[in-house]
C-alpha cells in the first residue's frame, strides 16, 4: 500500500501539471445506465458484479459495482456542460473497481484493485486526440523516470481496443520471463458516449455540437510489473523513487558499548536529509536482517559495527548488485543518495537492455512459429490489417498484437506475418499476462 501511494503521489502531481482535477463518482451504478452505450456495456458485461438486494429487500433496479465510470461521467456531464465556456472538463478519481475475473493472478488480475481513471470532455476532436496521446505519454515517462521500466508506446488494434472506444492508446512493458504487460491505456472516444447519452454543448455560433471526450487509467498491477521486472530469486528489487524504505541501517554486534547509539545517529542524520530510513535493533542475527532487507527489495543497506565506529566509517550494500562501499560518516548523506540515483538509472538501463536483447523480427509464419515457441519476449512482425490473422496468431500461439508502436514503423517486410498478404503497418506481438 505505501508503494501504491508513492505512485499515486507522483502521477497526481504529474496530472495536475497538465490540468486535471481530482474528483470522485459513487461506486454503484443503475444497470439502465450502464446500458446507455451498447459496445461499452457488451465489453464488460461477463465482469460486472450486481447488487440485487439492500439488506433483505429486492431493488427494483439492479445495481452495478463499478467496474469503470465512463457511464457515471457521461450522466454527470449531460447536464453539467451547456456551453463551449464550459470546456475542457479534465477529471480524475482514485477509486477501487470489481470486475469479476474467473482467474485472479495477485496485483496483475484481481476482482478488486486500485486504480485511477482519468474521464475528460472536449469541444473538438482534435483536442480529445491531443489529450489521449499527452496522457499515455504522462504514463510512459513516469513507468520510465519512476519506475525504471521501459515501455513500447502505441495504438491498439480494433480487436484490442476499450469498448466503445475509437481508439486505444497504450504502454506495454516486458517482464523478466518474456511476456508483455499492459501498463497502462489512454482511449478516444470521439463522440460515441456523447451521443449516447445526449452531451451536447453550444458553440460560439450558437449551434448544439456534441462533445468529444477521453479515458485513461493505471492500477496496482503496476505493482506486479515492478515485481517481474526487477525482482530476482531473492526477493524484491525497488527502484528507490517508489520503494517504502531506502535505506535499513543494520548494527554489527550491536550488544557492544556505542553501536546501537551510533546506527540510530546515522538513522538521524539520514532521515534529516529526506531519505526514507528505518534502523533494525531487533534481536534478530545481522544474518537474518541482511536476508529480510533483500527479501523487501530495500535499495541500500548500512552496516554499521564497533571496527566501522573506530574507523570513523560505515558499510553501504546496494540490494541490485549487493556491491558494497565504504562511507565515512561525513561523506553519509552525499554519497547515500548519489548511490540511490545510480541505482535508479541503472535498473532502468538493465531493463532496457533485457528488453531490447528480446526483441525478435518474423518475416513470415514459420518465423513467426519458430521464435514465439523458443524464444520468449516481443516479436516485430507485419501485419495486413485483417482480424482473422490477429485470431489465427492468437489461436495457435496464444499470441496477441500488443500495439502498432508510435516510433517504431520501420517496414521489415512487405507482407503480413500471418497470411503473406501485403501489408505497411508494423505490429508488436507476444504473450502476455
Amino acid at each position: 500500500m505505501i508503494i501504491w501511494k508513492h505512485i499515486q503521489a507522483e502521477l497526481d502531481r504529474r496530472f495536475k501539471e497538465t490540468g486535471v482535477e481530482n474528483v470522485y463518482m459513487p461506486m454503484f451504478i443503475p444497470e439502465s445506465l450502464l446500458n446507455k452505450e451498447k459496445d461499452h456495456v457488451e465489453g464488460f458485461a461477463p465482469e460486472v458484479a450486481w447488487v440485487t438486494h439492500g439488506g433483505s429487500n429486492p431493488l427494483q433496479e439492479r445495481l452495478c459495482v463499478r467496474p469503470t465510470s465512463e457511464t457515471l461521467f457521461c450522466d454527470f456531464y449531460k447536464n453539467l456542460i451547456q456551453s463551449y465556456r464550459d470546456l475542457p472538463k479534465v477529471y480524475n478519481q482514485w477509486c477501487s473497481v470489481v470486475r469479476w475475473e474467473k482467474e485472479t493472478r495477485p496485483f496483475l488480475r484481481s476482482r478488486e484493485f486500485l486504480w485511477q481513471e482519468g474521464h475528460t470532455a472536449h469541444a473538438t476532436a482534435e483536442e480529445a486526440e491531443e489529450r489521449t496521446v499527452l496522457m499515455l505519454n504522462v504514463y510512459a515517462d513516469f513507468c520510465e523516470e519512476v519506475l525504471a521500466m521501459p515501455v513500447v508506446r502505441g495504438k491498439k488494434t480494433e480487436k484490442e481496443k476499450f469498448a466503445g472506444a475509437e481508439a486505444t492508446y497504450t504502454i506495454e512493458a516486458l517482464m523478466h520471463d518474456g511476456k508483455a504487460l499492459q501498463s497502462g491505456t489512454s482511449h478516444n472516444f470521439g463522440d460515441g458516449f456523447a451521443r449516447a447519452f445526449g452531451i451536447q454543448y453550444t458553440d460560439k455560433d450558437n449551434t448544439l455540437q456534441y462533445v468529444h471526450q477521453t479515458s485513461w487509467g493505471m492500477t496496482t498491477r503496476l505493482i506486479g510489473a515492478i515485481i517481474m521486472v526487477h525482482g530476482d530469486d531473492s526477493g524484491l528489487v525497488l527502484p528507490p523513487k517508489i520503494a517504502p524504505v531506502q535505506v535499513m541501517v543494520i548494527p554489527i554486534q550491536q550488544h557492544k558499548e556505542g553501536v546501537l547509539e551510533k546506527a540510530a545517529a546515522l538513522k538521524e542524520q539520514l532521515a534529516a536529509a529526506g531519505v526514507r530510513v528505518k534502523l533494525d535493533d531487533t534481536e534478530k542475527s545481522p544474518g537474518w536482517k541482511f536476508s529480510e532487507q533483500e527479501m523487501r527489495g530495500i535499495p541500500i543497506r548500512i552496516e554499521i559495527g564497533p571496527k566501522d565506529i573506530e574507523a570513523g566509517q560505515c558499510v553501504l550494500v546496494r540490494r541490485d548488485t549487493r556491491e558494497k562501499t565504504f562511507v565515512s560518516f561525513e561523506e553519509l548523506e552525499t554519497r547515500t543518495k548519489e548511490l540511490l540515483d545510480q541505482i535508479q538509472t541503472e535498473l532502468l538501463e538493465r531493463a532496457k537492455a533485457h528488453r531490447d536483447a528480446h526483441i525478435y523480427d518474423a518475416h513470415n509464419y514459420e518465423e513467426f512459429s519458430e521464435i514465439i515457441q523458443t524464444k520468449p519476449g516481443f516479436i516485430r512482425g507485419m501485419w495486413c490489417g485483417e482480424q482473422s490473422c490477429e485470431d489465427k496468431l492468437k489461436e495457435d500461439f496464444a499470441a496477441t498484437a500488443r500495439c502498432m508502436p508510435f516510433s517504431d514503423q520501420e517496414e521489415i517486410s512487405s507482407v503480413c506475418v500471418c497470411c503473406g498478404k501485403p501489408a505497411h503497418r508494423l505490429v508488436y506481438w507476444g504473450k502476455a499476462y
